[in-house]
């Protein structure tokens, strides 16, 4: 009987003690994409986020999330959550893949760095972390690369990508930019229904939204009118696709970005929101903007509509991305990444959105 305990509990304790710990990573063969958000602030970082997301799926490798980068790594759980994008494919934080994942399978003197170079570069080098921000990047995450691969294939070419790199000779990709385009590629629009913000950013909105206009019918605007953006619009008229403008312009190139739709002046912007209030009952204008809120002149101009304006300059931009997606009716820059992740946003959850100087 004292043997047989003895036995039982020893088949015990080592069954017991054989299970993965609490929040082992387990090692994905498939491989994994891990890129620098690099191009860009935010809005052009969400871009490439979607495109790389929808890289990585189609290659089968699981996309190790990146900070998003500012002036310092940010963490990509800070502004959103992970698991809800876990219901589109395999995802892991660079945080975690680091410290559980790499010291074991990417370790030290066996990194590679990839990035695209043509074919006619007579010097061929791949200066990962060469200049801010990509130095910084990488060493936020404590990566050095001892080697690289230098790649021709365009990131459609999904098939070419599997067969040429496979995940048993190259565990891990690791990318000097994101493995995307910009704008977002129209097929991906759609995936931004996978970003979902997270508790932090979606509790201090709804916290400001609640203190000063709570339950009422709110616009909101985002006015893209700083002097670097006044530059940026000089010379749209010669161009068929600017920056964001496929949002409302569409993808085939038809129509030309004009001025007034880059920089729309305020007779527009008045215009256009005065007869949205109206339409929509509201009482309250929300302004997001990178330079002039405008708000004595939306005052006046909706004196008789007896609207409240608002514009708080938040100490994170994502604050003003999150209420503008709250809002009932939204107006935006056509040509603005900053726009145009909102109306993704809004366009997930059949929200409206309308664009100045837009018809």
């Amino acid at each position: 009987m004292i043997l047989f305990i003895c036995v039982l509990l020893y088949l015990l304790t080592s069954t017991l003690t054989s299970k993965p710990a609490a929040g082992r990573l387990q090692w994905d063969p498939s491989g994994y994409v891990i890129f620098c958000p690099c191009m860009g602030r935010f809005g052009n970082q969400a871009d490439h986020f979607l495109g790389a997301l929808s890289f990585a799926k189609k290659i089968n490798r699981t996309l190790v999330l990146p900070p998003w980068r500012t002036y310092k790594n940010v963490p990509f759980n800070d502004w959103f959550k992970t698991e809800p994008l876990k219901k589109f494919h395999r995802v892991v934080l660079a945080e975690d893949f680091m410290a559980k994942l790499a010291p074991i399978h990417w370790p030290p003197g066996r990194r590679s760095g990839w990035c695209w170079l043509p074919s006619n570069d007579k010097d061929r080098k791949c200066a990962m972390k060469e200049g801010n921000p990509f130095g910084p990047f990488w060493d936020g995450l404590k990566v050095d690369f001892d080697d690289y691969v230098i790649y021709n294939i365009g990131y459609s070419d999904t098939n070419t990508w599997q067969k040429v790199y496979p995940p048993a000779k190259y565990p891990v990709m690791a990318f000097k930019g994101a493995p995307a385009s910009f704008p977002v590629q129209e097929e991906d629009v759609a995936l931004h229904r996978f970003l979902e913000w997270s508790d932090t950013v979606e509790d201090e909105a709804l916290g400001y939204i609640n203190k000063h206009f709570p339950g009422d019918v709110f616009v909101g605007i985002h006015l893209r009118n700083g002097p670097d953006w006044a530059n940026a619009c000089e010379h749209v008229g010669e161009v068929h696709s600017y920056m964001s403008s496929p949002q409302c312009l569409g993808y085939s190139g038809e129509v030309i970005v004009t001025g007034k739709l880059c920089f729309p002046p305020k007779d527009e912007i008045l215009r256009l929101l005065k007869n949205v209030v109206i339409s929509t009952k509201a009482k309250v204008v929300y302004v997001a903007t990178d330079k002039d809120p405008m708000i004595d002149e939306i005052k006046e101009h909706l004196k008789k509509q007896k609207v409240k304006v608002f514009h708080q300059d938040p100490w994170l931009p994502q604050i003003d991305l999150a209420i503008l997606g709250m809002s009932d009716q939204f107006i935006g820059n056509c040509v603005s990444s900053f726009t145009a992740f909102v109306a993704r946003e809004r366009k997930a959850k059949n929200l409206p959105t309308s664009f100045w100087a837009y018809s």
